[in-house]
């Protein structure tokens, strides 16, 4: 047995050691401190980097290495949309008793609701609103609706022998007032006779703002007309106020996550790595011009060739426009002009910016290398 003073001995040797471990712990703490760069030169270094400094890659090459990397559970996501047609049954009986229905979740919607569109709505007349595009004249479709009903209207008549009215002249789509008022006059109890609306994103980018959500929510009261929509925006609900939800939309709301990719959703939006710059632009304005009647791209062509023969001017006068386009024969009218100006400015085809004297002049927002490759793709 070792004496209590070696005891003693070890433990004060011990001690010591343990002291000397930490104080060379705490020396090299301090001493790798004083190696690295300050806090200020942290942030410095910090703010250099930004993602425009990234050598980004070309938009078409980074959407085809995305097309060419394999999807995953593939058998799942199947199932699960599978799963969902057990619903069906449910949500066209909710549909005729007059509620609208609003599917939400994680997953593209739209093979889901087109499906049941196909397979469950064979005694609707479906109008597909796809409202993920960046654009939609959504007065024009429901236009459209009200002209069907018109159509169907006048069919009725003929078959009815002796009976002539108002409704052998074309529809008098004057305002959107009188639009809504016929389509609440509109009561059938022919299942022929029904519409219903089938939107995609009813939260998209050209659907948000509150004057188209009032003229949904507005024609989603006529009896004849029945609306089926999507959402995937997280603040979606506060598009719509009390009324509009449990009185105008009647919404019926189902969590349906699908898990399946927003392939054809996310076709407009740009992709952070990608360095879309010009080709993007001019791809988004071919688009556009391909949509628009064949006078409206004329029009758009005097005044891409104008700004490419007079590059260094502010942009091309209204009444120059007007006057060359009347030359060819493209427009009657300044009223014509302006409503293919309207469209273009709706699209972002055209700026509008006031010349030094006072005038108003249409310039293409596209560099020249940009607007000779569209003007050549166009034709």
């Amino acid at each position: 047995m070792p004496p209590r003073g070696g005891r003693a001995a070890a433990a004060a040797s011990s001690g010591s050691e343990d002291e000397e471990d930490e104080a060379g712990y705490s020396r090299s703490y301090f001493l790798a401190k004083e190696k690295e760069p300050s806090s200020s030169k942290k942030r410095a270094r910090a703010a250099a980097g930004k993602l425009s400094d990234l050598n980004l890659v070309d938009e078409q090459v980074l959407r085809a290495s995305l097309a060419e990397i394999p999807p995953k559970h593939e058998e799942e996501v199947e199932a699960l949309t599978r799963s969902y047609k057990d619903q069906y049954r449910n949500w066209l009986f909710e549909l005729r008793c007059g509620f609208g229905l609003l599917m939400y979740g994680f997953g593209s919607k739209k093979q889901l609701l087109e499906d049941f569109a196909t397979t469950t709505l064979t005694d609707f007349t479906v109008i597909v609103i796809n409202g993920y595009l960046p654009s939609i004249n959504l007065k024009q479709v429901i236009v459209t609706i009200a002209e069907m009903f018109w159509d169907q209207a006048k069919s009725k008549r003929k078959r009815q022998p002796g009976t002539r009215s108002q409704l052998s002249q074309p529809f008098p789509s004057q305002s959107f007032d009188d639009i809504i008022s016929f389509l609440k006059r509109q009561t059938s109890d022919d299942v022929d006779d029904r519409v219903c609306l089938l939107i995609h994103n009813i939260d998209g980018p050209a659907l948000r703002d509150a004057e188209s959500q009032q003229w949904l929510a507005q024609v989603s009261c006529c009896p004849q007309v029945h609306v089926v929509a999507s959402i995937d925006h997280v603040n979606a609900p506060l598009l719509w106020d009390k009324k509009m939800v449990h009185t105008q939309y009647k919404w019926s709301w189902y969590h349906v996550p699908t898990f399946a990719p927003y392939k054809v959703e996310c076709v407009f939006y740009p992709l952070i790595l990608a360095s879309g710059g010009h080709a993007q632009t001019t791809k988004t304005a071919l688009v556009v011009l391909q949509s628009l009647t064949p006078n409206a791209q004329s029009v758009f062509r005097v005044l891409a060739e104008y700004q490419l023969a007079n590059e260094k001017e502010e942009g091309m006068p209204v009444s120059s426009l007007y006057t060359k386009c009347r030359e060819r024969f493209l427009v009657s009218s300044q009223v014509t002009l302006n409503s293919h100006l309207t469209e273009f400015k709706d699209h972002d085809l055209v700026k509008v910016r006031k010349h030094s004297d006072g005038q108003d002049c249409l310039r293409i927002p596209l560099v020249s290398d940009a607007l000779e490759k569209l003007l050549q793709e166009l034709a």
